[in-house]
């Protein structure tokens, strides 16, 4: 369980958050500090060594959820599964061991083809494996490029909610910093970026870790995680102590669009791992949207399409290319859309600061010893969350479940001046 200590710190965090959806300007706590830009944390091959395990995951309402998920051979349970990242037209090879689940677990690569299972036994869709029951190897040479689930094939409708899924990114062949091979999808490598959405009914877990009968038709969601994080936890970085078994933060960071200095977008990778359909969109802001499930439809074809909102239903992903344009020629001498504040002019709570946006609200004293002052450098925020607002929310307590943030640093900064964590 997460002490109420934690508790108060994250609620305090998520009260920081709340003050993005008008303004430019956002405390962020230092022990959940934005995550530095950066590729994608990658597991790479071609030879991958899985294992399914039981552990326990932490949310920001202070519960914990007992869960089932992929993880490296060895190494401690984690979810979602690591981010396995190959090239087209490598072959590959993931052998699976089944740790301490007890029932035989599988693994099926939705959008692949000839994939060859050896070892284990015939489940419903592919081999599986017991547990204690020895090793299960999947081989098959990737051809598409473009972003995939890969996910339990055994008893699905129990053991995706369990939490038994991860994301494969196949690149093209020679274009690393482009998502297809196609030009028009390159994009800024330092900028790629995973948000992988996850549906959970803490009775359905809680029956299973008990041994009880399992009934999916009763499930009723009561947390809804990207990356295996609910908001405000999406924000902190990768590998944050407290968070040991959900090593994947959800922070976009991206930096104005300029022709020569910062001219390539940012890629966002969207997959859908759990069974409803999640209406995600950057507040204020559009995304172009150049595939959907590995196959492309742009930008340069009638079939692409900047989007406010997009739906990723249950088992699909896209590919989404994003830049901020900065149209109002935002810099340190002209911010956007008031000057920034003055230690006196922030609202404070759990030693947490933020600002409304306006100059005229907020306290007008001296803040207490220990509080994390607002951001570091004037950089922007803009929630990034679920139009589905009882998504928004970790049972019943908003807001939280389905959101990040988007992280906009100031043009004329260097990442010295305005670093991460």
């Amino acid at each position: 369980m997460v002490t109420s200590m934690t508790r108060r710190t994250r609620l305090g965090l998520l009260l920081a958050a709340l003050g993005v959806f008008a303004v430019a300007a956002v405390a962020v706590p230092r022990s959940a500090a934005p995550l530095p830009a950066g590729a994608l944390p990658c597991t790479t091959g071609p030879t991958f060594n899985l294992q399914a395990r039981t552990g326990r995951i932490s949310t920001p309402d202070g519960a914990s959820m007992f869960m089932w998920g992929f993880a490296k051979n060895p190494g401690a349970f984690q979810m979602p599964g690591p981010i396995l990242c190959v090239t087209e037209d490598v072959p590959i090879t993931i052998n699976l061991t089944n740790s301490n689940i007890p029932e035989p677990v599988s693994i099926v690569f939705p959008g692949q083809t000839g994939v060859v299972a050896a070892g284990g036994s015939p489940g419903l869709f592919t081999q599986e494996v017991a547990m204690g029951g020895g090793t299960v190897s999947y081989t098959f040479t990737p051809s598409e490029p473009g972003t995939y689930l890969y996910e339990s094939g055994s008893d699905l409708s129990k053991q995706i909610q369990m939490g038994l899924y991860g994301a494969l990114i196949v690149r093209p062949a020679g274009f690393p910093s482009r998502a297809y091979a196609d030009v028009s999808t390159a994009f800024d490598p330092a900028r790629e970026y995973l948000i992988l959405v996850h549906d959970m009914d803490p009775d359905l877990h809680r029956a299973v870790e008990r041994n009880e009968p399992y009934d999916v038709t009763q499930k009723h969601d009561r947390y809804w995680t990207i990356n295996g994080r609910s908001f405000p936890d999406t924000i902190a970085g990768d590998g944050v102590a407290y968070l040991p078994a959900q090593p994947y933060g959800a922070l976009v960071r991206v930096k104005p669009y300029n022709a020569t200095t910062n001219p390539l977008p940012a890629l966002i990778r969207m997959a859908n791992a759990g069974m409803s359909n999640h209406p995600l969109h950057p507040h204020g802001n559009h995304v172009q949207v150049i595939a959907q499930d590995g196959q492309l439809v742009g930008p340069g074809t009638s079939r692409s399409s900047e989007q406010f909102t997009r739906t990723a239903a249950s088992g699909q992903t896209f590919d989404m290319l994003f830049k901020w344009t900065n149209a109002e020629n935002w810099t340190s001498t002209h911010p956007v859309p008031v000057t920034l504040p003055l230690l006196r002019n922030l609202v404070f709570k759990d030693k947490v600061t933020w600002y409304s946006g306006s100059p005229y609200l907020g306290t007008k004293s001296t803040l207490p010893p220990g509080t994390v002052s607002f951001n570091r450098c004037g950089e922007y925020y803009y929630p990034w969350h679920s139009h589905a607002l009882n998504e928004f929310q970790n049972f019943d307590e908003g807001f939280g479940g389905l959101a990040t943030l988007l992280r906009v640093d100031p043009p004329n900064k260097t990442a010295l001046q305005c670093p991460g964590p």
